[in-house]
């Protein structure tokens, strides 16, 4: 290969690079259509042949999928990796749940800690709007929708972490997770009255503490939330 085409190959690999730190990192979670090629070149400062090219080799590995006439799109491929067995297991095997639960503990009250070291005032912002929607459906008395927004919340705080291993593990088990979260909430919810006040005051706890960029309070305040759901299981 001669100097052009090493070089070339050399922008290719580091342009694929840079995609795929995009993909772990959060920035374009499954399902995101990516910005147009123009976008991109003139985003990673390299021609658009590059990342035409660049997206080929992710395309290949199925990490990106091109449509025609719609874009280039962000498959599943990470969270599939991880999670596939997961969701027949918890459903065929119900003992799992509470290894679930201590797996949540610990992986989200790290996330809840670096989300109040971490976390961008656009991030802040958007933990802020789940929490009002929170809010919102509690007052509704709408237990599916206060369930589903309980989800949103957890994985917007696992994002604002900017830890690219703890959101790769978190997305990884993110359809397990929120399946759970969600039957767990909905199923306390129903149950008990009081449950959702307990809970909604639990989420308020949280997000003040990253809110207010105190790392050890909101890993506390995540753990107490988890502790009480798994009292209640």
């Amino acid at each position: 290969m001669g100097e052009i085409g090493a070089a070339r190959a050399s922008r290719v690999e580091a342009t694929m690079r840079r995609l795929e730190t995009a993909l772990l990192d959060g920035t374009w979670p499954a399902g995101t259509r990516l910005p147009a090629e123009r976008a991109l070149a003139e985003r990673f400062d390299v021609s658009r042949n590059t990342i035409r090219e660049a997206i080929q080799r992710l395309a290949a590995r199925d990490l990106l999928q091109s449509r025609r006439g719609a874009g280039v799109y962000v498959t599943d491929r990470l969270r599939r990796s991880v999670a596939s067995p997961w969701g027949e297991l918890v459903s065929d095997h119900p003992a799992l749940r509470e290894d679930i639960l201590e797996f949540r503990r610990v992986l989200e009250g790290a996330t809840a800690y670096f989300a109040a070291m971490r976390a961008t005032k656009e991030e802040i912002r958007t933990i802020t709007a789940l929490m009002r929607t929170l809010e919102q459906t509690r007052r509704a008395d709408d237990k599916a929708a206060e369930a589903q927004a309980d989800a949103k919340l957890h994985e917007a705080i696992a994002k604002a972490s900017h830890n690219a291993m703890f959101l790769h593990l978190h997305a990884g088990v993110l359809g397990v997770l929120r399946e759970h979260i969600t039957a767990n909430g909905t199923g306390l919810r129903e149950q008990e009255e009081s449950a959702s006040e307990m809970l909604l005051q639990q989420h308020r706890m949280v997000c003040e503490a990253i809110c207010a960029r105190q790392p050890e309070e909101a890993r506390t305040a995540m753990q107490t939330h988890i502790d009480f759901v798994r009292s209640k299981k």
